[in-house]
């Protein structure tokens, strides 16, 4: 997903003003506001409509200083709404829950509103202090949320997690959560604990998980993952003795080895998971 069709996300904070081609990114919980073209790319709203639908509304809780600049891509800034946005005037716009977008054909366009959703929801969260209780103000330099009152300085939430293609000769482990309404076939995967190296953490999910020792951990990639605040580290190891799974129910519902010409990927190619299962069908891991 964060394999761009031109080169990279101009992440670096700075302090901009929006011109009307500006795109903005508003959201209504955790739905996210686009327009679906006939060729399933999306389309995001400029900030001269989101501003003209506001005025035409008279929603009063829109306000200029509520959007915040986020990043540059493609020679374009990007900005939040950081208001709850209502619906807008011209229809053709719609809200989706942010989940469906990894779905579409706009890459570039997905990864930026995952990212923006990131951002958006860490503003959200941060707006009092947690240490004293104060309103927190932006830093006039970084992306930074800082207290006033007590000089508390928050900076963005980013929740490291790892992704395991567990091997056994010429096959892989693959599972399927329990109790979601995601249904494909995945990898185990979690989040690091404190305290935790990731190849700790690789060693513990997958102990948890499947009940399984494993050995000769090597990285492979990793991935941002906005919708759930992460940075997914991609790891590869070979069952180490016994290769018997024990799988826990409450977290899983489906786990089991498959050789590499029976792996079913993904319908997108947009996850890091998708990509590991693809390589080692291939015989590339």
């Amino acid at each position: 997903l964060q394999d761009l069709e031109y080169g990279r996300l101009e992440n670096e904070f700075r302090h901009t003003a929006p011109v009307a081609t500006a795109k903005v990114v508003c959201a209504q919980g955790s739905r996210l506001l686009v327009k679906r073209k006939e060729d399933d790319t999306l389309v995001l709203p400029t900030y001269a409509q989101v501003m003209a639908w506001a005025k035409e509304k008279g929603w009063t809780h829109w306000y200029e200083n509520e959007v915040q600049y986020v990043f540059r891509m493609q020679e374009e800034d990007y900005f939040i709404w950081m208001g709850e946005a209502g619906a807008p005037a011209d229809t053709s716009f719609c809200y989706e829950p942010a989940m469906t977008l990894r779905q579409v054909k706009s890459k570039n366009i997905c990864y930026a509103m995952m990212t923006a959703w990131h951002l958006f929801d860490w503003y959200r969260s941060n707006r009092f202090c947690g240490r004293c209780g104060a309103k927190t103000k932006h830093d006039e330099k970084e992306r930074m949320m800082r207290c006033p009152e007590c000089n508390n300085m928050i900076f963005p939430k980013i929740a490291p997690s790892v992704i395991v293609g567990v091997t056994h000769g010429d096959r892989l482990l693959l599972s399927k959560y329990a109790n979601r309404s995601y249904t494909r076939y995945g990898m185990i995967a979690g989040f690091t604990e404190i305290g935790e190296t990731v190849e700790k953490t690789v060693q513990r999910e997958v102990m948890e998980e499947v009940g399984l020792k494993v050995k000769n951990i090597r990285y492979y990639k990793s991935q941002p993952w906005g919708i759930v605040d992460d940075i997914l580290a991609g790891f590869y190891c070979d069952v180490d003795g016994d290769a018997e799974i024990q799988m826990d129910e409450s977290e899983l519902k489906l786990a089991e080895w498959k050789k590499r010409e029976d792996i079913v990927l993904q319908p997108d190619d947009f996850s890091l998971t998708n990509e590991m299962m693809l390589m080692f069908k291939k015989g590339k891991q």
